[in-house]
């Protein structure tokens, strides 16, 4: 916790026996010395007993039932920034608690929240941590989110294969490896990304590998809803090359490989 940044979006991946967020009370305490105003975010009543000495008395407490727009959460959050600012604090410091809805993980509404909130510390200059217990999850959900988190700490807090983090509105960068074992991950994020916008950019400049499977799996995404489309920025010639061998590089695909 000691070594987050302004702009860091952080995936906290709980120990079992952790309270929320009594085992952050270092990065509470700094955000009083450097000036940060704390917002606690929680949902179904995850907030609602947080012990009184956890938090600072002008923190902002977020209680969430479930069901939750992803919209809801970031505009919440947006709103808490703008007052802080108006209020002289330095920024916002986020503590965000993701509790699973009862019967369902809602892994898509949970992909386009951590995205909007990854493009919210980027753009903002937020500080944002999410805490997880594992073992409320399915693994494949799990997975899923830490990939679209920039940093990860914490229990089993081993590197994604791939990493998808916001460089500017509507637009994404994607570092690590993308191959048949992670190529579910890639489509879940990229169709949670592609939501909004009529078209969406992808750099692939820090791209290590991508290969049919993720190839495949980024054309569907681009095909999950009508009249999106996706430019891709920063590719490598040999996966340019690759695109065009596969098939790919035609006007029925709504991917454009940009040289």
């Amino acid at each position: 916790m000691d070594e987050v940044e302004l702009g860091d979006h952080v995936c906290w991946l709980m120990d079992e026996a952790a309270r929320f967020p009594a085992d952050a009370r270092a990065y509470v305490a700094d955000g009083a010395l450097y000036g940060d105003k704390i917002v606690v975010v929680g949902s179904g009543g995850a907030t609602s007993g947080l012990p009184p000495l956890a938090v600072p008395s002008t923190s902002v407490m977020l209680d969430f039932p479930h069901p939750t727009n992803p919209d809801s959460v970031l505009d919440a959050v947006r709103r808490e920034a703008r007052t802080a600012a108006r209020e002289g604090y330095r920024s916002v410091r986020v503590l965000a608690e993701g509790i699973p809805a009862t019967g369902s993980d809602g892994a898509e509404d949970w992909l386009s929240r951590e995205l909007k909130l990854d493009e919210f510390a980027s753009e903002s200059g937020a500080i944002v941590v999410c805490a997880f217990h594992p073992s409320q999850w399915q693994a494949t959900t799990l997975e899923h989110v830490v990939c679209v988190h920039p940093h990860e700490m914490g229990r089993r807090a081993e590197r994604p294969a791939f990493r998808m983090f916001s460089t500017g509105a509507d637009s994404w960068s994607v570092d690590g490896v993308i191959d048949s074992e992670c190529a579910s991950a890639f489509n879940a994020a990229v169709r949670a990304a592609i939501q909004r916008p009529p078209v969406m950019k992808l750099r692939f400049d820090t791209l290590e590998m991508i290969d049919a499977a993720g190839m495949h799996a980024l054309v569907d995404a681009a095909r999950h809803l009508p009249g999106r489309s996706i430019v891709v920025e920063g590719a490598s010639e040999t996966v340019r090359l690759c695109w065009e061998l596969a098939g790919y590089a035609t006007d029925e695909v709504p991917v454009v490989m940009a040289a």
